[in-house]
């Protein structure tokens, strides 16, 4: 997703049909690079952020996409929801921008603790205990 060099929250709208979202998600967790807690770097602006959410396909808006995702990325692949490191903001990311951070560490973002609650040395966990 091509933004300005400073990450704002750029999230669409989310599904309004929970139904559908959930089973959109259940084919993500097997087709998507990245998962729910992952550290994660954006290729083209450098920062740092958590996924907390994973789309199978872009779920956005017509408008946002022809507003927002100036490098036209596939919509048809995983789009990610992204916690930014160091901000309060979210954005919303085409796969093909992320890539795993080589050297995954904590991050600090105001609403860190609505999606996690645990962090095991190298990602981000909702509930449970660490491994």
């Amino acid at each position: 997703c091509s933004m300005n060099a400073t990450p704002r929250r750029r999230s669409p709208p989310r599904p309004a049909c929970r139904a559908h979202h959930r089973r959109e998600k259940r084919v993500s967790e097997s087709s998507a690079r990245f998962h729910v807690g992952q550290i994660i770097q954006h290729q083209l602006f450098g920062y740092r952020g958590a996924v907390y959410d994973v789309d199978a396909t872009f779920a956005g808006s017509e408008e946002w996409y022809d507003e927002v995702a100036k490098s036209r990325p596939p919509k048809d692949a995983p789009w990610y929801h992204v916690l930014v490191h160091d901000s309060a903001e979210t954005t919303y990311v085409a796969e093909r921008n992320l890539i795993a951070d080589p050297e995954p560490a904590q991050i600090d973002h105001p609403m860190l603790g609505d999606y996690f609650n645990l962090y095991d040395g190298t990602r981000y966990l909702m509930g449970g205990h660490a491994n």
